[in-house]
């Protein structure tokens, strides 16, 4: 038992090792989980409007609000976010490594937070959404997770492709056109899961960036000529030394020279 248990850990190990980023960002959102958990409800409040992504620290500060944004959830439900970064984060880190890896997340996370806010300043100046939305609180790993969702979709192969790649869409853009059906109104976030999502769908150059591609060589042409004669010395006999022949004597040999030198 404890053998199997150790070739376990072992195996698990080496998967974490396989995708470090996945689960370094995972082992920080524990991190973050377990303050969001000790701390009131009204200190939480501040932590994490002081790390939102909204319009105010958008045009003030917006590298440190998108960095730090990405390092809390919006809940206290960190084991909700295990299975989909196992499933999905670690999966596409394993195959296209940790940079591009990352940059699908980042470019996800970045363009579909400028996408959603500005929806949401689009609402605030016609008086769809009030004024005071211009604080909202707007973090969390969601938008990265749904940018990477979208670039899986190339990782799978066959029917399994297109079945994922329907309910990708299925999920994303329903929360978005639903509310247009009926009359109401979708949300920023919903507008920005979508947007991450084709992010993700519209990375795939980033799958192929790197591959080994062979290079065309382009010989010289040759001479007929050439050809031929190469053909007939192909033909010839090979000319084989007798090793066999008798060696002149160490004698002969010097007084042959002795002739040559006088």
């Amino acid at each position: 038992m404890t053998g199997v248990m150790s070739a376990g850990t072992r195996r698990t190990w080496r998967y974490m090792r396989s995708a470090p980023g996945t689960f370094i960002w995972l082992a920080i959102l524990f991190v973050t989980t377990v303050i969001a958990h000790r701390v009131g409800h009204d200190q939480l409040t501040d932590i994490l409007r002081s790390r939102s992504t909204n319009l105010r620290h958008l045009m003030h500060d917006p590298v440190p609000s998108l960095t730090r944004s990405a390092f809390w959830i919006d809940g206290d439900q960190w084991f909700v976010y295990v299975l989909p970064y196992v499933l999905i984060h670690a999966t596409i880190e394993r195959w296209l490594g940790t940079a591009r890896w990352l940059a699908v997340a980042l470019i996800a996370h970045v363009g579909a937070t400028y996408v959603s806010q500005s929806v949401l300043l689009w609402a605030i100046d016609t008086g769809r959404a009030p004024q005071s939305d211009i604080n909202v609180i707007d973090i969390g790993v969601s938008y990265g997770l749904a940018g990477v969702a979208g670039i899986l979709v190339y990782r799978l192969r066959g029917r399994w492709r297109y079945s994922y790649l329907v309910l990708l869409l299925a999920v994303c853009a329903t929360p978005v056109i639903w509310p247009l059906v009926v009359g109401s109104h979708c949300t920023f976030t919903d507008i920005g899961h979508l947007c991450a999502a084709l992010i993700g769908l519209l990375s795939y150059p980033l799958t192929w960036v790197g591959r080994a591609q062979p290079l065309p060589v382009a010989l010289p042409p040759v001479s007929p000529h050439i050809i031929e004669r190469t053909r007939l010395e192909l033909r010839s006999p090979p000319v084989r030394l007798n090793l066999s022949a008798p060696t002149s004597p160490p004698g002969v040999a010097a007084s042959a020279r002795d002739s040559l030198d006088s």
